[in-house]
């Protein structure tokens, strides 16, 4: 479903292009009953800047997540129902592979070149487990769940 993944992020940790896709995609959904919504408010709703959305929304776009038009009532909208759209997928197109490190990627495996045994390497047995946690609660929220969850309450 993924047609090009992104280029691998260098940490473990979201980047800001992955965020500000999640906050564009939320905020489509908010905005789903318009015939597409102008990158500019987008842009200026989000405080993301114009150009990097361009990026991040023809990505989602080139991948299926995203329809676009062009004319006066034209923009972006959500290309799928909002139930369909995963997390995971959202970021695995916006920054790939979920996996720590690439010998535990499931859709970009690599083998590390320091490895004398991948099959029995317990870092790559924990990165495993790490990989298969975060995936298994990314893809199963959909963007209707994460839109629809009510806010944290302080303590």
């Amino acid at each position: 479903m993924i047609a090009g993944v992104a280029k691998r992020r260098k940490s473990g940790m979201l980047s800001k292009k992955a965020k500000y896709g999640l906050k564009a995609m939320m905020y489509l959904y908010e905005h789903r009953g318009r015939s597409g919504v102008p990158i500019a408010e987008i842009a200026a709703a989000e405080d993301i800047p114009r150009k990097f959305l361009d990026v991040i929304l023809l990505e989602l776009r080139k991948n299926g997540l995203l329809a676009s038009k062009t004319g006066k009532s034209g923009g972006y909208r959500l290309e799928q129902p909002p139930h369909a759209i995963m997390v995971g997928n959202i970021i695995r197109v916006l920054d790939g592979p979920l996996a720590p490190i690439p010998c535990a990627s499931r859709t970009a495996y690599k083998p590390c070149p320091d490895c004398r045994d991948v099959e029995n390497c317990r870092i790559r047995l924990v990165m495993l487990e790490a990989r298969d946690a975060i995936a298994a609660v990314l893809d199963g929220i959909s963007l209707a769940d994460m839109c629809d969850r009510p806010p944290a309450i302080s303590l």
